[in-house]
């Protein structure tokens, strides 16, 4: 099977820590893969690791089939990946097109193109494009953020807990939102506290322990997995 993202065998931490014990997190082409588990399971590392915050200790990363272990982020941004960290994602004080104009400074040229390909996804933010973005909603300071991130035309978006510390109401906006990205045939790997959720929308998932792979299988298995149910859905199926 040809993926887009491919990661193998991860060993990574911070300092003499290790967090990720050899785990493998895949993304096959225009496909949703979701990374949950509990707190401390390696989750957010393993996110880091493959986008290059973080030395790859042992192990590989492939993006495309091309070997990107050890690239910088913004190299991979060039490659053809999006990042959406989870805080401090949007700058308030600036205009929701000066946020999105920020997505392509790496590719001044592609800035017309990139606003046009998130306003037809997100068409309330050509509505409030004059608007500061911290007077947003949530759910609205979310698209921003991914809407950031899609302006260099990713094929992969990763999400590091995009519903992270919001209401219900917009965290359902929030996979809405995701959904809707996947839909413009973008490959999503995602970082999720709210697991039921998040399975319910993916193709993939992969729940860490330990920074190792306890279980992986398709989202729709995973939620009808007692035993996944029982430890990481808050009870039984």
């Amino acid at each position: 099977m040809k993926y887009l993202l491919e990661a193998r065998s991860l060993v990574a931490g911070y300092g003499e820590l290790t967090i990720l014990n050899g785990c493998d997190i895949t993304v096959e082409p225009g496909s949703i893969s979701v990374i949950v588990g509990a707190n401390g399971a390696g989750k957010s590392t393993a996110m880091k690791a493959v986008f290059g915050l973080l030395e790859v200790r042992q192990g590989s990363v492939k993006f495309e089939d091309q070997d990107v272990t050890g690239c910088t982020p913004q190299r991979l941004v060039e490659l053809g990946m999006g990042y959406v960290p989870q805080v401090a994602n949007v700058f308030p004080s600036l205009s929701v097109e000066e946020n999105l104009e920020m997505g392509a400074y790496l590719a001044a040229s592609l800035t017309e193109e990139g606003l046009d390909r998130v306003y037809s996804i997100f068409p309330i933010l050509k509505d409030k494009r004059k608007q500061a973005a911290g007077q947003l909603s949530g759910g609205q300071r979310q698209m921003v953020a991914v809407g950031r991130a899609m302006m260099m035309k990713p094929r992969l978006l990763m999400l590091d807990e995009p519903t992270a510390g919001v209401s219900p109401k917009v965290m359902g906006d929030i996979f809405e939102i995701i959904l809707k990205v996947n839909e413009s045939s973008v490959g999503v790997l995602m970082v999720e506290q709210n697991a039921r959720q998040a399975l319910a929308i993916a193709d993939t998932g992969f729940v860490l322990q330990t920074g190792q792979n306890l279980y992986t299988d398709t989202g729709e298995a995973l939620l009808a997995n007692p035993e996944v149910a029982r430890s990481f859905l808050g009870g039984k199926h």
